[in-house]
């Protein structure tokens, strides 16, 4: 493999080493981007999802912008806007914080639907059109949101059509004891998740490092076997009796990338279907709809997604 498949193995040791215990989430962050795919990330209170993406921005050297949405923000506040100068009797463009590499929408579910719908245009085609100018965003342009699990009062649940345009949604766990005990030892070592600055964090990657990565990444082979196999997973999904709704031709596209990453990041030139169930989860639980008798039963979507892999045989 390439020298830039041993950056990316630095990253995700440099990464693991101040997010503790978290090494899932990590990983499958870094599949994120390496197709460019949006993320939500979903957990109770620190357990670190704002720190994670700091430091990811931090170590990759990228410019990173935070937003904390609430249910007064307008679109404008994330777009920008024209603001007329009495001076030059001219309008001047002030940008908004998604001019950026890595945008930070933090509580994404505690803003209003016009205000998510914002970040739709910005997230698929990577532009954003103020006054019928479109203006385009960074080459980079990746959107992480994060959610509270926990308390649904004043939030407002995300559109299906912007959904589908997260490639993940990512529940970040409690770390286990040893883990725990780690962040603990760091503390007591001096480390402040306040003061990033302090804790001298090496870049270990550039954003030109990257780009080039998802270059090799996109040349990973696919054998019409696998890519039968992912098909009849995303066709099942239509006709479980437990959804309302199934994966998305959408979904079904960026699949097919994030498993190429996932058989990069192994150290493998090729796509196998354990590629393609290891990712199955976080890009198919925000898409998929139970049906509410389902959901009276008890059943969840982790569940039925399972249920799914095991009815698709697997390519030999």
């Amino acid at each position: 493999m390439s020298d830039l498949y041993a950056m990316f193995t630095r990253l995700r040791q440099a990464l693991d080493q101040v997010v503790v215990g978290q090494t899932t989430i990590v990983q499958q962050l870094t599949i994120a981007l390496l197709t460019g795919g949006h993320v939500i990330l979903e957990g109770v209170p620190g357990t670190g999802k704002t720190l994670l993406v700091k430091v990811m921005a931090r170590l990759i050297e990228a410019d990173f912008r935070r937003v904390q949405l609430t249910p007064d923000i307008l679109p404008s506040d994330i777009l920008g806007t024209n603001i007329f100068d009495l001076n030059t009797r001219d309008f001047t463009l002030k940008k908004g914080p998604i001019f950026t590499q890595i945008l930070l929408a933090d509580e994404i579910n505690r803003t209003p639907p016009k205000t998510q719908s914002a970040l739709l245009e910005a997230m698929e085609e990577q532009q954003v059109t103020l006054d019928g100018e479109s203006l385009p965003l960074s080459e980079l342009f990746w959107v992480i949101a994060t959610q509270n699990s926990l308390e649904f009062e004043g939030t407002y649940p995300l559109p299906e059509a912007q959904l589908d345009r997260f490639l993940f949604k990512l529940i970040v766990p409690y770390p286990d004891a040893a883990a725990e005990k780690r962040m603990l030892l760091n503390s007591e070592a001096g480390f402040r998740a306040k003061r990033l600055d302090l804790a001298k964090l090496k870049p270990v990657a550039t954003v030109p490092q990257i780009l080039q990565a998802r270059q090799e990444v996109s040349a990973i082979a696919v054998q019409e076997a696998v890519l039968d196999y992912l098909l009849g997973v995303v066709q099942k999904t239509r006709q479980h009796p437990d959804l309302v709704l199934g994966a998305s031709p959408r979904s079904a596209v960026s699949w097919l990338q994030a498993s190429k990453a996932q058989a990069w990041l192994s150290g493998r030139k090729f796509v196998t279907p354990d590629d393609i169930k290891a990712i199955a989860p976080p890009l198919l639980r925000h898409r998929l709809i139970l049906r509410p008798e389902a959901q009276l039963d008890g059943v969840n979507v982790d569940a039925v997604i399972a249920s799914v892999l095991t009815q698709v045989p697997v390519p030999r």
